[in-house]
């Protein structure tokens, strides 16, 4: 009975060998990304728990557009405890110079310019030799080496939107006038070849009659239009670049009394524009071209600072270039766009 008890204890423990060896142990789901803690790099230069430096540069705030970039900038800013931020405001590309010179002796961790225009790519090109992370809003450097990462809005997109409502509404026949903002930078000849695009397929039912540059000012949009209108008997429609610059256009055209004779459009977002356009009338339509783009630019500034990527997105860096898409606001929608207004 003894042996044929141990038999009996000894087939069941072979059994239980047998059935955990050939058991087979559930693979583990790998960790998602949003799961996976790692610690965040110091970069070079930067002490453990000091604050990060952003230097933000632009142009002066003497345009409903600019004045938006900044004040976005500085709220932005001042979510973060653990950012010391910096805001400088320039005349001219020779001031912005002279001013990044200066702020490239205080080593800020990252850099953020929206210049004055391309003149100003050799200091932004010293700052990245020099180890200053630079990130690039809205107007191009000539040099990309002058630059970590771009945000921008699409201009040409903008353009093309703009065309293709123009191409719609004149049925493809009409005299249309351009007033363009700063001659010869990225926006601008963006903007312009993008509306070209779009008026292409009319085969030259559309006719640019007129083409100039009103540098975004409201009292050059004025002026500008004034000498057009002079030159110009017949016009059907005006695609202006800016909806500061649109409201000097729009006194011109009221002054002459031709505001029944034709429409316009104009790019960014502002609020004088959006009321204008829920009036109905000579205002027809703008392209947004938000100034919130300087408040990602400086998230994005603190998460390069930190050697972080965009949480939702696997790759722990960020991206070298964001474009923010064009979006049409006319009468039927600017309801919805009221809210964003500048």
């Amino acid at each position: 009975m003894i042996d044929l008890k141990r038999a009996v204890v000894s087939g069941l423990i072979l059994a239980l060998v047998v059935e955990i060896g050939c058991r087979k142990e559930a693979p583990k789901e790998p960790p998602r990304p949003d799961q996976t803690k790692q610690a965040e790099p110091v970069p070079a230069g930067r002490a453990a728990g000091a604050k990060i430096k952003i230097a933000f540069s632009a142009p002066s705030a003497d345009h409903g557009w600019t004045g938006a970039i900044s004040v976005n900038a500085k709220k932005q800013a001042a979510r973060y405890d653990d950012v010391e931020f910096s805001l400088t405001q320039a005349p001219t590309a020779a001031d912005q110079v002279s001013q990044l010179n200066t702020i490239m002796m205080q080593k800020p961790d990252v850099l953020v310019i929206l210049p004055q225009d391309e003149t100003v790519t050799p200091a932004a090109l010293a700052a990245m030799k020099a180890g200053i992370q630079v990130i690039n809003v809205d107007r191009e450097f000539s040099d990309p080496g002058a630059q970590r990462a771009v945000i921008k809005g699409d201009n040409y997109g903008v353009g093309f939107q703009a065309g293709q409502y123009f191409a719609s509404e004149l049925k493809c026949k009409g005299n249309v006038v351009e007033i363009q903002g700063i001659a010869g930078i990225s926006v601008t000849n963006q903007r312009t070849k993008g509306f070209a695009d779009a008026i292409a397929p009319c085969k030259g039912g559309i006719k640019i009659i007129a083409q100039q540059p009103a540098d975004f000012a409201p009292d050059k949009g004025l002026s500008v239009m004034q000498n057009i209108l002079q030159a110009q008997p017949k016009i059907d429609a005006v695609y202006t670049h800016d909806d500061d610059m649109a409201q000097g256009v729009v006194q011109a055209i009221k002054n002459a009394n031709r505001d029944k004779e034709m429409w316009l459009t104009g790019v960014g977002g502002s609020k004088a524009a959006m009321d204008q356009i829920k009036q109905g009338g000579l205002y027809r339509a703008t392209f947004l071209y938000n100034p919130t783009m300087a408040a990602s630019a400086v998230a994005l500034a603190r998460l390069l600072a930190k050697g972080q990527g965009l949480s939702d997105l696997t790759e722990p860096v960020i991206p070298n270039l964001i474009v923010m898409q064009a979006q049409g606001v006319f009468k039927d929608n600017v309801d919805g766009y009221m809210a964003i207004g500048f």
